[in-house]
């Protein structure tokens, strides 16, 4: 990708602390993902009004229900995995579905799907007692194309605002007609950051991803600047390629609506703190990142197609599952070794290149951001 402007003479790579210190790492938690909106998933995920997810952001235990009503067909609520009677956990499961209430299996303390208490065995009669006083603690939570989105932080800024004209640059693709069509986990010895950094440059690519490079080349397309809340830019198809797959080809129709120029390019954004959006031609790869430890994440990779293609017979996911897991390896390999050297005592902070500008402004960010002196 084409850089923009020349860096400072002593742009290096930030020190050691940043990926191995656990007081940065907190930092980081209260910071990125208890003061931002974060992505918990996929709409897809919950199929019908009661259906739920749960997940662990930054220490708490939240979880997810679709609550549809008249008017409000992909309507979600999120709270606080606690009940309120005596903080016994609500969700055990990862994912499952309420049969109309919320109920808690120590006491029955019971619960509406908008979090309400409707029932509370035995506290009749106790003195100041309300149930309108004791529903469940509720997070904020909000919906972009088929991504579910939740904020920790009572107040600061919606979930419009931290997109900025993420929702301008990829209306094209209509993501919330997209249905998962497979995914993948990853447990990585790396710190979350240099995930985000490695998704953001291809100088690797050639080395390291030479079936990709034969696909697009490393230096084609180019960056936009970091934004608050987001970074990313494009690369260009080489020719004769149809699309990421291990032979280029496209056995798929592509998305509809796209432009013949978007039908030619690959675009790849991180969404701060931790999502990122892969947008092909005729497909769209998500990785949702989950910090589990300064040296350790969890990351997610799902693929989503349109359901047209999804229901057509002989539909099948092996072509792009295979060239991503493939590459997806290939990076994690890396930034593990990343984080070994990094946490070495024989490591400094390296020089940037000039095509490596965005990784330098992402370092900016983060320093500016847990309000660290440059």
């Amino acid at each position: 990708m084409k850089p923009r402007d020349p860096l400072p003479a002593r742009a290096h790579t930030l020190p050691a602390k940043y990926y191995t210190d656990r007081d940065v790492y907190d930092r980081e938690q209260e910071r990125f993902f208890r003061g931002m909106w974060v992505c918990v998933g996929r709409l897809g995920e919950l199929s019908d009004r009661g259906s739920f997810v749960a997940r662990h952001v930054a220490g708490d235990s939240i979880f997810i229900v679709r609550t549809n009503g008249p008017g409000e067909p992909d309507a979600v609520k999120a709270f606080q995995n606690v009940c309120r009677h005596r903080g016994t956990q609500l969700c055990r499961d990862e994912h499952g579905r309420f049969q109309g209430s919320i109920q808690c299996e120590y006491h029955a303390w019971t619960y509406g799907l908008d979090g309400q208490l409707l029932g509370a065995p035995h506290m009749d009669g106790t003195a100041g007692f309300r149930k309108g006083d004791h529903s469940l603690l509720e997070v904020r939570a909000g919906l972009w194309e088929g991504f579910i989105f939740i904020c920790l932080a009572d107040s600061g800024p919606t979930l419009e605002q931290q997109l900025d004209d993420l929702p301008f640059k990829f209306r094209p693709w209509r993501m919330h007609e997209l249905r998962r069509g497979d995914g993948m986990t990853y447990d990585i010895a790396t710190n979350w950051k240099l995930i985000i950094q490695n998704f953001s440059e291809c100088l690797h690519c050639p080395n390291l991803h030479p079936a990709l490079n034969k696909l697009s080349h490393y230096l084609s397309g180019e960056n936009e600047p970091l934004r608050p809340t987001y970074m990313g830019g494009r690369m260009d198809l080489n020719d004769g390629v149809e699309t990421m797959s291990m032979d280029g080809t496209c056995p798929r129709a592509f998305l509809p609506g796209l432009s013949p120029d978007d039908q030619r390019r690959v675009y790849y954004y991180a969404l701060f703190p931790n999502l990122l959006i892969s947008a092909h031609p005729d497909y769209v790869m998500a990785h949702t990142l989950w910090p589990l430890a300064p040296d350790r994440t969890r990351l997610v990779c799902e693929w989503h197609f349109h359901p047209d293609e999804i229901a057509r017979a002989g539909f099948s996911v092996d072509d792009v599952r295979e060239f991503w897991d493939m590459t997806n390896r290939q990076d994690w390999h890396v930034c593990e070794l990343a984080q070994a050297g990094i946490s070495s005592r024989a490591y400094r902070p390296g020089p940037y290149s000039d095509r490596e500008d965005l990784l330098y402004a992402f370092d900016r960010f983060i320093v500016a951001a847990l309000d660290d002196a440059p």
